[in-house]
């Protein structure tokens, strides 16, 4: 670890809002270049122009040569085919049977003007590098995905080596009531697709991939504190965010975890579950879904990594002499739950 940066750190008393409790992140910190890629709107101007659709197919292997690939094998299917590639994207793009030719309409209306979402994104990988000043920021891709993918991860060839970049499926970010939503996917599951959401689900996507899972245990609490680390972390790399919208939640899904919070607990204790290893149980608590099965229907999903992120902040709030970086170092689940003095 950087000596001077954790001094610096453990020096810092700015506050982001008054709304939070000391983030160890200066108030004004230099956002990061931010590069975006719109091959959405290449992909979409296929078919406007007098240009060939398998030359402009061509074109965008030669503008898009890493995710261009990608694209063509995950989203449409076809690869080393470019007269098929081309034929299967023009039927795509002129789609009315599965909405995809009116969603990719919403899409070019809808994202149109994409500076605040350039602008959040900047100020949280602005925010990333000042903790870890060696992190490479990637490039975002914006794409229509057909309904297939929300985040896209992947690597490019920059300079001989590989580095990461995301791909950001902006079909999948039209709006809780958009329309098509009805047909592809479940109700609990539109609460996050919306345009609000795009900033925290790349910094999210990234995250988990500068931090991966590292635990021989595998228990419940050593999932929890991870997922719980990592949804501290970025709430303070989104500080204008409302911590419940970090979370994907509705606020009264916040409140009800709130409210709740000492039961949710001792429901834990009592079954003795923080530190089973069971699959099907780590997943019910932390896994995507309308409720979460070992508490209540009234509950919302991840209340696990909601736990986990209480005894995160917890521990940075009762360690003064820690800073960001010792947190998320650590992997040690049952140290850092004993040293967070959690108790609700």
């Amino acid at each position: 670890m950087n000596s001077r940066l954790s001094i610096i750190l453990v020096c810092v008393l700015c506050f982001f809002s008054c709304r939070r409790t000391q983030t160890y992140i200066p108030r004004h910190v230099e956002p990061a270049k931010v590069n975006v890629e719109r091959f959405d709107s290449a992909l979409l101007s296929i078919g406007t122009t007098d240009e060939d659709p398998a030359t402009a197919v061509s074109r965008l292997y030669d503008e898009h040569p890493f995710f261009m690939p990608l694209f063509a094998e995950d989203i449409i299917g076809i690869t080393d085919d470019t007269a098929a590639l081309a034929e299967a994207i023009t039927l795509f793009l002129a789609d009315t049977t599965y909405g995809f030719k009116a969603t990719n309409e919403r899409v070019q209306s809808t994202f149109a003007d994409i500076s605040g979402i350039r602008h959040e994104l900047s100020d949280a990988f602005g925010r990333l590098v000042y903790l870890y000043p060696d992190t490479y920021v990637p490039n975002i891709c914006f794409f229509v995905s057909g309904f297939n993918a929300s985040i896209l991860f992947y690597n490019e060839l920059k300079d001989g080596d590989l580095v990461p970049a995301i791909g950001v499926g902006l079909d999948m970010y039209l709006g809780s009531d958009y329309e098509y939503y009805n047909r592809v996917v479940y109700n609990y599951q539109k609460q996050t697709m919306r345009p609000e959401c795009i900033a925290a689900d790349v910094m999210s996507c990234y995250l988990f991939h500068l931090f991966p899972f590292e635990s021989h245990k595998n228990r419940l609490i050593d999932n929890m504190l991870y997922r719980g680390k990592i949804m501290y972390l970025l709430s303070l790399l989104l500080p204008e965010e409302q911590e419940y919208e970090v979370m994907g939640y509705k606020k009264e899904q916040w409140q009800w975890c709130e409210q709740h919070e000492r039961d949710i607990w001792h429901t834990m204790m009592d079954k003795h579950d923080l530190f089973k290893t069971d699959q099907m149980l780590i997943s019910s608590y932390l896994n995507d879904g309308p409720f979460t099965s070992e508490l209540s229907q009234q509950s919302p999903a991840r209340v696990g990594t909601w736990i986990g992120w209480r005894i995160a902040r917890a521990y940075m709030q009762n360690n003064s002499d820690k800073t960001l970086q010792d947190l998320i170092a650590n992997n040690d689940a049952q140290e850092l739950l004993e040293m967070s003095g959690y108790r609700p």
